[in-house]
């Protein structure tokens, strides 16, 4: 089953530590065979474990443990996606919509996932290319969103919104945040975005701040091609990230093309996961009704 594990962390502060501890514990009944990135090789060698580098952890590996919140879980997806590694998330966390296995329950939760007796959901991300005079200059991936906001200005950014070629709107705003279901939870959902249902075949677009109050969200089916004109005047004032993550410098006239990719991240969950008990837990909703 999953025998050959890459565990993915955090940081190496006291408690990331702690947690790779009792990770490594819950392990050891079932396999040797693990790697750790985001720990030095100094503190993996004092404790008889393996370092290596963030693409390697992922190099053979059967299974990828995130030991974190959902940023680890996003970094350890965007490793483990083009190999078609799955990932599974322990939750160190304030949220933790992504990583499900607190650390109370690493030691019942592996032993039981190890054994063959977990679920399994696919998850689509989102492709992104920054396009100039007709070519690309930069491609990214995000689990989450992608993200348009203004940058290094207080001045409001204009954006012309396409899909599938047809004109939606322009907008003077902070930005645009274009999440797949995943992230409907994160960013999205601080924009006033709705919550959908991780496996829906949609893609919401939530403006962040417009100028005009009439510009709400707008959910599309994660087929159509999203493509957003930067219309600001000076190169910058706008910056575009994947899942966070920065990618190179845009300016005026620039493009950002937006599809469905073809490959899904693969996510570990226990045998007992439920969607609303997470939303219900994490969103503090009431448990009965008012």
């Amino acid at each position: 089953m999953f025998k050959r594990i890459g565990i993915v962390t955090k940081g190496t502060d006291s408690a990331v530590l702690a947690a790779v501890d009792v990770v490594v514990a819950a392990l050891a009944p079932h396999t040797d065979d693990f790697v750790i990135e985001g720990i030095s090789a100094e503190v993996c060698h004092a404790r008889g474990l393996h370092a290596v580098e963030a693409t390697q952890v992922v190099h053979n590996r059967d299974l990828v443990i995130a030991v974190g919140g959902d940023g680890t879980m996003l970094r350890a997806a965007q490793l483990a996606f083009p190999h078609n590694v799955p990932v599974l998330g322990v939750n160190l966390g304030r949220l933790g919509f992504l990583a499900d296995l607190s650390l109370q329950q690493v030691a019942s939760g592996l032993a039981a996932i190890l054994n063959g007796k977990y679920a399994t959901e696919d998850r689509f991300l989102l492709r992104c290319e920054i396009r100039r005079d007709d070519r690309a200059i930069a491609t990214g991936y995000a689990l989450n969103d992608v993200v348009i906001q203004r940058w290094n200005t207080t001045r409001l950014i204009t954006l012309h919104t396409y899909v599938d070629d047809c004109f939606v709107h322009s907008q003077r705003a902070d930005g645009l945040i274009v999440s797949t279901p995943t992230g409907s939870t994160a960013y999205s959902l601080s924009g006033g975005g709705p919550i959908l249902y991780p496996s829906l075949p949609a893609i919401v677009l939530v403006p962040v701040c417009p100028h005009t109050l009439t510009n709400r969200p707008i959910v599309l089916a994660n087929t159509a091609t999203i493509e957003i004109e930067l219309a600001t005047d000076h190169r910058d004032e706008s910056r575009v990230t994947c899942d966070g993550n920065a990618l190179p410098s845009v300016g005026a006239g620039d493009r950002i093309r937006i599809t469905k990719h073809d490959q899904s991240v693969h996510l570990i969950h226990p045998a007992d996961h439920d969607h609303f008990a997470i939303l219900r837990a994490k969103l503090q909703w009431g448990q009965g009704p008012c």
